[in-house]
């Protein structure tokens, strides 16, 4: 039986915290084949920008020497494969996401662009990353650490798997305080994505829950509070767009 407080959101839902992950899975199942398509309609090719500003934050060794990158809850590859042609013939990423659609899409698309070599995908959960202590140079979450039900284990597990001397980034959908464009903003969210998802990809539900969980998400110094409490030095975050996206950082000392 439940307990007091083993709650969640999904959207602007309350859900028992163990119902949160399957909910999730179900709406990324959902939208899969045209996840990146919608990214670029929802953001008018925005997104390609915010995500170029965290590889170029993250500075991957552009020569031969060995780095490892995981990037979590990233499973179309889109930032693996930036990161991969951003450096040199010593990078190697491992996407970890928990959805195998999403995971499935990655894999052909590695293949297309030849970045198979270097780009491995692994099904896992956030929560509980099957990889050994200090594994990882660098760890990259972008839009999804707000679908993570329980967000303080998967910070814990991002702490764990990094080598000291390493950095945690996370691109995550923000607060918009600029006066105007707040409204413009929740207009186009609520009256706009949905219909968009439905003529996309057939399903208008699951982006009513993408822009409500947005909503919900911490704001920008509450997020950096919980980078900092699960183990981070040198916590930052910078403010994209007018306060659409932050990038989250922080290191492994």
């Amino acid at each position: 039986m439940a307990q007091p407080g083993d709650t969640t959101h999904f959207g602007f839902r309350d859900v028992p915290l163990g119902d949160k992950q399957t909910l999730v899975n179900d709406v990324f199942r959902s939208v899969a084949q045209r996840y990146d398509l919608m990214n670029d309609l929802m953001s008018g090719g925005l997104h390609r920008v915010w995500k170029d500003v965290m590889i170029t934050t993250l500075n991957p060794p552009r020569n031969d020497a060995p780095f490892a990158l995981l990037d979590v809850a990233g499973g179309t590859g889109d930032i693996a494969f930036r990161a991969a042609k951003a450096s040199g013939f010593g990078f190697t990423a491992t996407v970890c996401d928990i959805n195998g659609d999403m995971l499935a899409v990655g894999r052909e698309r590695a293949i297309k662009q030849h970045l198979d070599h270097q780009v491995s995908f692994v099904e896992g959960n956030a929560e509980a990353l099957a990889f050994p202590d200090r594994s990882f140079d660098a760890y990259t979450i972008a839009f999804g650490i707000r679908n993570v039900p329980r967000i303080d284990q998967a910070l814990r597990e991002a702490y764990r798997v990094l080598r000291p001397g390493s950095r945690f980034l996370c691109l995550e959908f923000s607060t918009v305080d600029v006066p105007g464009l707040d409204k413009i903003y929740d207009l186009f969210s609520f009256k706009v994505i949905p219909p968009l998802g439905r003529a996309v990809t057939g399903d208008a539900e699951s982006y009513q829950y993408l822009v409500e969980s947005i909503r919900k998400f911490p704001r920008p110094n509450a997020f950096a509070e919980m980078i900092r409490d699960a183990g981070f030095a040198r916590v930052s975050h910078q403010i994209l767009s007018g306060g659409i996206v932050a990038l989250h950082s922080g290191w492994r000392l």
